[in-house]
């Protein structure tokens, strides 16, 4: 099997290099050849804002698996995060990341006896990491969240999957449906939904501050926790911290296509070139691999023999017994090389699975994006329209101004609220105001409108106002599609 491999920036070719050289220690360069690609830092410096050549991207298309280091993100010039738009462009669309507590590193818990065995399971494809954002007034940035049936339905599967193969019997779902009504909303009813095809796995929820809070002060009642994406971003790297950090983190990006499997840690640049970086994260994550194309054998020998160079003391100098010497990543290696088809004594062994060759198949490339579609036959009628508008004199002067233009429309001014508070008709003057005003109309008593009715108001009002949104309410089979202003 051929896979594609990006080396990454900084400290990323000496950890891959590594890496490499245990993972043909164990004899998987005789099924697997490692196919590099240019990707990161230097392709950013060609003026490249995708931080990848087309050539790369033909080839992860045709192999289906990325295995990458880390790499770094520009910072300005308009380059965006490259494993952001790795995982969006391939719609790698779980982040898998798998923490447990390791013999050899020390960390609060581990002092206290307290053995942590969890993972997070995140949405890798919505949220605010669409990075659609816009200046909208002199003071007002303003980011769109996105959160999609489909999406929510593909990564609440794997989490249910994943935990029924592993046998974890309980998958809690992490939101902010008690504010964010309608898009964690969406996220935690589309759970329920999905809960009730596992019977045998209980499924609890838990807003998300509970669920830091929690991990901190008793993590060990934990087994799955699935999240959308920016809420799933921290609570992974919170989690590695129970762990002993990003160092001792792998993660895998699971797609219906293409799957990535990365180190999520910096480049260190700080250490890059002297030899000395801690390649653990990068093992792991190539562990998680090896397992994802059918090497179960093969990852569990390499698993095992990494717990007994740690149970035994070996360490770079990020961690570790300071009484034992320090080794540097090639030394580091070399002990973990030499205790193959050995076992740990001090924890569990990694299961050793049951195939030893690779099972995985390259899917098809399809021809044309795939349009996913989960809640259908569905009702629709136009009710409203929030716009938005910018200005500096009070709210009832708007509204006064927006009544009169509305007045020969199907519509009625219902609300102005700033900063998601209402303002008018009801408001407190304490209430600090910045000059981005939300007007809703709701149609009048027996009205009907169409889109149209709406477009032709709003060309009325940006005839008289600065619009600089604008969004249609509608009903869904009768219920709402929108939220009520704080305080209305």
């Amino acid at each position: 099997m051929r896979i594609a491999l990006a080396a990454g920036d900084g400290i990323g070719p000496e950890i891959m290099a590594a890496t490499l050289e245990l993972f043909a220690a164990a004899g998987v360069s005789k099924l697997v050849e490692f196919v590099p690609v240019e990707m990161g830092e230097a392709i950013f410096a060609r003026g490249n804002t995708r931080g990848m050549t087309d050539e790369a991207i033909r080839i992860v298309e045709d192999l289906g698996v990325l295995f990458k280091g880390p790499m770094a993100t520009p910072t300005g010039g308009g380059g965006k995060s490259i494993n952001v738009t790795a995982r969006k462009m391939w719609s790698a669309y779980a982040n898998y990341r798998h923490f447990r507590t390791l013999p050899g590193v020390v960390t609060p818990y581990s002092k206290a006896g307290i053995n942590l065995d969890f993972a997070i399971v995140r949405e890798n494809i919505e949220d605010t990491y669409g990075g659609i954002e816009h200046r909208l007034t002199n003071d007002v940035m303003v980011a769109k969240r996105i959160i999609t049936a489909p999406g929510c339905d593909e990564v609440l599967r794997f989490a249910f999957e994943t935990a029924k193969r592993m046998g974890i019997d309980t998958v809690h779902c992490s939101h902010k449906a008690n504010i964010m009504k309608m898009t964690d909303g969406l996220f935690l009813e589309r759970f329920r939904t999905m809960a009730a095809e596992y019977p045998g796995i209980a499924a609890p929820d838990v807003i998300v501050d509970a669920l830091c809070m929690n991990l901190v002060m008793k993590p060990s009642q934990y087994k799955m926790v699935v999240l959308t994406n920016l809420q799933g971003d921290i609570v992974s790297d919170l989690a590695a911290g129970l762990v002993g950090g990003l160092g001792f983190a792998p993660s895998a990006n699971i797609g219906r296509n293409i799957s990535i499997f990365e180190a999520v840690h910096g480049t260190a640049p700080d250490i890059a070139g002297k030899g000395i970086a801690n390649p653990t994260a990068l093992v792991l994550s190539g562990l998680m691999m090896l397992r994802h194309i059918g090497l179960e054998k093969q990852a569990a020998t390499l698993e095992n023999a990494l717990l007994v160079a740690l149970e035994e003391g070996a360490h770079t100098g990020d961690f570790g017994d300071r009484s034992k010497p320090t080794l540097n990543t090639e030394s580091f290696i070399k002990e973990i090389i030499a205790r193959l088809g050995h076992e740990p004594k001090t924890v569990k062994p990694a299961p050793a699975g049951s195939s030893d060759r690779i099972n995985y198949a390259t899917p098809a490339k399809p021809e044309t994006p795939l349009m996913m579609r989960t809640i259908t036959d569905v009702k629709k009628e136009v009710a409203g329209m929030d716009v938005y508008v910018e200005a500096v004199h009070p709210a009832a002067d708007t509204a006064v101004q927006m009544e009169r233009l509305c007045a020969s429309s199907p519509f009625h001014i219902t609300l102005v609220s700033c900063r998601g508070m209402q303002v008018w008709p009801r408001g407190s003057a304490f209430t600090e105001c910045v000059d981005y005003w939300r007007v809703r109309f709701e149609l009048r008593d027996g009205r009907t409108a169409t889109q149209a009715d709406a477009i032709t108001l709003l060309g009325h009002i940006a005839e008289h106002a600065l619009v600089s949104e604008y969004e249609l309410l509608r009903t869904f089979n009768g219920t709402r599609g929108w939220t009520l202003a704080q305080g209305q």
